[in-house]
């Protein structure tokens, strides 16, 4: 039996080597009328979900929350925010997802919760509590001061004062996201329960936000600078001083092993259950092989690599070849968007031509060596939007304006039709629907044969017929400083992947290293030629070459 068979015969590996389609509730489908999306609305467009290929949905959070940072501040991990819906709505949207043959993760944000979450209310009550040390308080320095030079991710300090306490509490994010305390033994194991509590009703995985955040010193030491002339590399604007630390303290802390296996061991008593742990680090990939390696602690992980602005054959030569170097068995899970970062089709392609690039985008990162994660709208090639400074809503936004807008622009609302507020919502929706966006609608470009829509389903059927892109093992091949080679060899199938990301014609003798029987597959549709050893590539092509 090949691989492809026994993964196939096993659902308990389906993450290995799937597609994730990641949904941001609030922007997918209002199916109520009020501007915001909700539960019923995906449930709504799950079977368009479905028809583009993919293994399963990744939905953000959808939790009862003050929505201070939309969801990521926890105030009840296990019910639904009424404005997404109920707890029946969620099972209802399980039930259908499982119908269409698509397991459902779901985010959990561990590493903090909101400060209107009863904990942290009892906590800060006194140092005596059955709570005291659940979250991370510490002394002011004699002067006053927090305790040491840690800062917020959104901006100034990650030290609160709290009157009652007389101290500060640590918060890597917004001050009402107060950090939980992850040496203490109980406050750890709430935490299991309420993954436990989703993995009962019937989840398929978590996404878990900031994993490498769970940990911090416990002496509290300062973070060192940035040498001059290092490179900053936290997924971070430069502009945010953040940046300008090396995170050794505050986060990834070694502790952090040891409970991610004890989060391995509840995932594996729900057999086919996975997890994808989003790392901000100033080693990622370092940190994505330790997290991921062994198959004891995280299924899965990605980092910040293809998600900031490089974009060269180059550059993502250089990321694939020093993961590579650490993997081992580490597996990874690449994006080029999400809901934190400017869209690919901007940040990548803003000179490049706005139909084609995006599908050579696509194609590449489904090549690679992984899982891979698709943000709604990406596979309509949807650019970033522009959101006016009084429509901003993001916190993030709101301090670091003017240089960095803040992550609204990756998070409009989705644009089903041309119509008014592109049929996301009957009414004004809480951000603007972008006008460019509007041409992209998935109705316009549901029967337009070259639409990016149709080439994302296209790749992905292609990437579901070859067992070498789904679970091959990759080496990199020399085709030429312009282009991005690598060979995908699983089950005796050997594949040579190419791509051209340039807006400029390209070509290349094959590598010597891959044999002399070189067929150019049709592929998923590409168009380029193989004349006599010799790959031709137009502007912004792929090409698949078998070599069986």
């Amino acid at each position: 039996m090949s691989s492809m068979e026994s993964k196939m015969q096993d659902s308990t590996i389906w993450w290995r080597g799937g597609v994730i389609y990641q949904i941001y509730p609030r922007s997918f489908m209002d199916s109520n009328g009020d501007g915001i999306g909700d539960l019923a609305g995906i449930t709504e467009k799950l079977d368009y979900v479905a028809s583009l290929g993919v293994d399963g949905i990744w939905l953000s959070p959808f939790f009862t929350s003050p929505m201070l940072d939309f969801g990521y501040d926890i105030s009840d991990y296990r019910d639904v925010d009424p404005m997404f819906g109920t707890l029946d709505d969620f099972k209802a949207l399980l039930a259908r997802a499982h119908a269409l043959g698509l397991k459902v993760m779901i985010d959990q944000v561990i590493s903090h919760t909101s400060d209107q979450h009863p904990w942290f209310q009892e906590s800060r009550q006194d140092r005596t509590n059955d709570k005291a040390d659940w979250f991370v308080w510490a002394d002011p320095k004699p002067d006053g001061t927090p305790p040491n030079n840690w800062l917020s991710i959104f901006g100034g300090s990650a030290w609160t004062f709290d009157s009652r306490r007389q101290q500060y509490y640590l918060h890597n994010f917004l001050k009402s996201q107060p950090d939980v305390n992850f040496h203490h033994p109980e406050a750890r194991q709430a935490q299991l329960d309420n993954l436990r509590f989703w993995l009962e009703l019937g989840v398929d995985g978590f996404r878990l936000d900031t994993v490498n955040f769970y940990f911090h010193d416990q002496e509290l030491r300062d973070n060192p600078p940035v040498p001059a002339g290092e490179a900053k590399t936290l997924g971070a604007p430069d502009t945010n001083p953040y940046t300008w630390q090396r995170h050794v303290y505050d986060l990834s802390r070694p502790e952090n092993l040891d409970f991610l296996k004890e989060l391995r061991a509840l995932m594996d008593e729900f057999p086919g259950t996975t997890t994808v742990g989003e790392i901000g680090d100033d080693n990622p990939l370092e940190r994505m092989a330790e997290y991921t390696a062994g198959g004891d602690k995280l299924h899965m992980a990605y980092g910040f690599d293809l998600l900031n602005a490089p974009h060269s054959a180059g550059y993502i030569r250089e990321v694939i070849e020093r993961f590579q170097r650490l993997a081992g068995d580490a597996w990874p899970c690449w994006a080029l968007s999400n809901h934190d970062v400017m869209r690919s089709a901007t940040r990548w392609g803003a000179d490049e031509d706005p139909v084609a690039y995006p599908k050579v985008a696509l194609a590449m990162v489904l090549s690679l060596r992984g899982s891979v994660c698709l943000y709604q709208g990406e596979e309509l090639g949807l650019p970033e939007a522009e959101v006016p400074f009084e429509r901003i809503q993001d916190p993030y936004g709101k301090v670091l304006w003017p240089e960095f807008k803040g992550r609204d622009g990756c998070r409009t609302p989705m644009p089903w039709t041309h119509g008014e507020q592109g049929g996301f919502s009957s009414v004004e929706p809480w951000l603007p629907v972008e006008e460019r966006h509007l041409p992209l609608a998935v109705a316009n470009q549901q029967d337009d044969a070259d639409s990016v829509l149709n080439a994302t389903r296209a790749m992905l059927a292609f990437r579901r017929q070859h067992a070498a892109l789904i679970e091959g093992e990759i080496r990199l091949v020399e085709v030429g400083e312009d282009l991005l080679g690598f060979l995908r060899e699983a089950d005796g199938e050997r594949l040579l992947c190419v791509f051209n990301l340039t807006g400029e014609p390209r070509e290349t003798p094959l590598p010597a290293s891959v044999g002399e029987h070189a067929t150019l597959l049709e592929g998923p549709g590409f168009r380029t030629s193989l004349e006599a050893s010799q790959l031709i590539l137009p502007a912004y092509q792929a090409a698949f070459i078998s070599l069986d």
